[in-house]
């Protein structure tokens, strides 16, 4: 492995959904940014560049700043948004964008004849889980590959080592898709919403109950208390909560069943390895997230990369800092196949400690006073521990004083709707705040 001396930072991409996540995220550090319009980037909701002005002005912003905006545009097209495409595309290349991410190789065969000089980035729709596929993709003019999420750190190990001259990237970060890169039909089975199409609802993350099918797979249930042994030898039937009396059938080969929620990636303890094998960028998921989400993980794995390029250890209370955000609990994906007893437990204890839960945001300040006045997320109270996240630093305070719009102390401020003066000693535009718990 390279010493110290020789690591190299890997980029830092982040997603935007709008402008103000997108500011968010340079304000606490990515190096780049990722976002595309609804029709061609597999994000239709809570997408606001589908307007060629917004996206303009997104791209010249960043741009501006010396980081660079990439176009996602990875959707796998029928054929209306192959004879559309060109002619969509064209007022987006003019506005000359870093790259565009693209996952169909008919779309990209169109975008290397028209516009030759448009770098192009292989989605992890694409699927590319070895040396050779990688090799391929070169050959076609493709500069970088995102690769899937299903390698663990040696196979990525292994394919750099392969094609030292292509650019990899890969998700640090994130939900997980429970099909195999994010190639999923379940939530057009049941609304008719096709993920490979932009319009996904997670459909995997929704709340199933497990019943059986018959009465003697009732009874086996009742017996064993657990429907994995009952379900031998009979069927089970799942029930989603907003669909009462729709039982389908759960189907279960060598491979086990696909109707599973997967917990969230968080993979900020790999940061080094990921470093000293030289893959090129980092990448955070989440377009539709909230400027909270990005604002946090994009300041923690900026620290993780600075320490990691640095020489410095590992700062395990990173782990705490992401385990505030929402999330469906946390894997590391197949980055590391099995952990050590001692890891897990390592993982765990630093991962509980220091959690916070996301309370507001800083939208003005009295210097006069010295106090802050907060639009409240989330419950406080006198008596808190509060963290001013900022991107010049974070502080910890202790919430010994809270007063209402019209001047009056107040000990609780119940939750959103709300606004409050607390103290804050110093002016921190934009600043959130956060409760630990």
């Amino acid at each position: 492995m390279p010493t110290v001396s020789t690591l190299i930072s890997p980029e830092l991409l982040a997603p935007a959904g709008s402008p103000t996540m997108l500011r968010t995220a340079l304000a606490y550090g990515a190096d780049a940014i990722y976002a595309g319009q609804p029709r061609y980037s597999l994000r239709v909701r809570n997408n606001a560049f589908g307007n060629l002005d917004t996206l303009a002005s997104a791209i010249g912003e960043t741009q501006a700043r010396g980081r660079k905006f990439y176009v996602v545009s990875n959707v796998l097209p029928h054929n209306s948004k192959v004879r559309s495409y060109l002619a969509d595309m064209a007022p987006v290349v003019a506005l000359k964008p870093d790259a565009l991410i693209m996952a169909d190789p008919g779309l990209i065969d169109l975008v290397r004849e028209a516009w030759p000089e448009m770098p192009v980035h292989l989605s992890v729709q694409a699927n590319t889980v070895n040396f050779a596929a990688v090799r391929f993709w070169r050959k076609l003019g493709i500069s970088r590959i995102i690769l899937s999420r299903e390698l663990s750190l040696d196979e990525v190990a292994e394919i750099r080592q392969e094609c030292p001259e292509m650019e990899l990237e890969v998700f640090v970060h994130g939900a997980l898709c429970i099909a195999y890169s994010g190639r999923c039909l379940l939530s057009g089975y049941f609304n008719h919403r096709d993920p490979n199409q932009g319009t996904c609802t997670n459909s995997c993350r929704w709340d199933y109950k497990v019943k059986p099918a018959d009465a003697e797979a009732a009874d086996r249930m009742g017996a064993c208390n657990s429907p994995a042994t009952g379900a031998i030898g009979g069927e089970w039937l799942l029930e989603e909560k907003e669909r009462p009396g729709e039982l389908m059938p759960i189907d279960e080969d060598e491979h086990g069943t696909y109707i599973m929620n997967s917990k969230d990636l968080r993979a900020v303890e790999h940061v080094r390895r990921l470093t000293e094998i030289g893959v090129n960028s980092l990448k955070i998921e989440g377009r539709t997230k909230s400027p909270y989400y990005v604002a946090r993980t994009t300041q923690v794995y900026r620290r993780a990369i600075d320490d990691a390029v640095a020489g410095r250890a590992f700062d395990p209370g990173l782990l705490g800092e992401l385990e505030g955000l929402a999330n469906r609990g946390y894997t590391d994906g197949f980055y590391q196949r099995h952990h050590e007893h001692e890891m897990q437990n390592y993982l765990r204890g630093h991962s509980e400690s220091g959690r916070s839960l996301y309370v507001g945001d800083v939208i003005d300040w009295n210097g006069e006073r010295q106090l802050a006045l907060i639009d409240i997320k989330n419950r406080i109270s006198v008596g808190d521990r509060l963290e001013i996240i900022h991107p010049s630093g974070n502080r910890v305070i202790a919430l010994e004083h809270m007063e209402n719009l019209d001047g009056a102390q107040i000990r609780v401020a119940p939750g959103n709707g709300h606004k409050v003066w607390i103290p804050l000693p110093v002016e921190l535009p934009g600043a959130m705040l956060a409760r630990f718990v």
